[in-house]
């Protein structure tokens, strides 16, 4: 199968809290910074970097995914830290000096696979769909066979990135995994049939 979406121009998203405690050698620690990719493809690296504010060495530790990931910081402050995406999902991480309350705010990352996918409406619009509700031209959602309905599917095509939720069943032709809605469709710039990223 020939992918034709893509994760380029991922966007990076920085993140900073400034809690009050202190803790580390030295200098107490008042903030901590956690940058990172947003839009990842499932099994590959992920790289996070921040930065501890007053400079010193610390320890550092990054959650994301169920794991914890211990690094140490640079005397600048800085740290770096890498993460592999084991599964298509959507993840949240955050970082925290060791041994202290001083965190980040948290970053969304969501880890893409591809997936098969064609697009309808026309021709259906006033009929029922099968988790509720009427089609219409400016209905968001996916049609989908076995995740739960209601179940957010965050899809991605070109750079384009939009968040549905599943609101029917289907597609019933070929080996396609998703049906998108039309305007689902408009907002990714998805043609009739290709292949869409997905974290579901």
């Amino acid at each position: 199968m020939t992918i034709t979406a893509g994760i380029a121009g991922a966007s990076v998203v920085p993140s900073t809290g400034t809690p009050p405690e202190a803790t580390a050698s030295g200098s107490p620690a008042t903030g901590i910074s956690l940058t990172g990719h947003r839009n990842v493809m499932a099994h590959h690296t992920v790289k996070f970097h921040g930065r501890v504010t007053p400079a010193g060495s610390r320890t550092v530790i990054v959650r994301v995914g169920g794991r914890k990931l211990r690094t140490h910081t640079q005397p600048d402050g800085s740290y770096r830290v890498r993460w592999h995406a084991g599964g298509s999902g959507t993840y949240r991480a955050h970082a925290k000096v060791a041994d202290s309350s001083v965190r980040s705010h948290g970053i969304t990352v969501y880890s893409f696979r591809p997936a098969a996918a064609s697009y309808y409406g026309p021709g259906l619009y006033g009929n029922g769909v099968a988790c509720g509700g009427t089609l219409s031209p400016g209905m968001l959602g996916v049609a989908n066979k076995t995740l739960p309905c209601g179940s957010k599917v965050t899809l991605r095509y070109h750079g384009k990135t939009v968040t549905v939720p599943v609101i029917d069943r289907g597609p019933f032709a070929g080996n396609r995994e998703y049906d998108l809605t039309a305007a689902t469709k408009a907002k990714l710039g998805f043609p009739s049939s290709g292949t869409v990223l997905t974290t579901r």
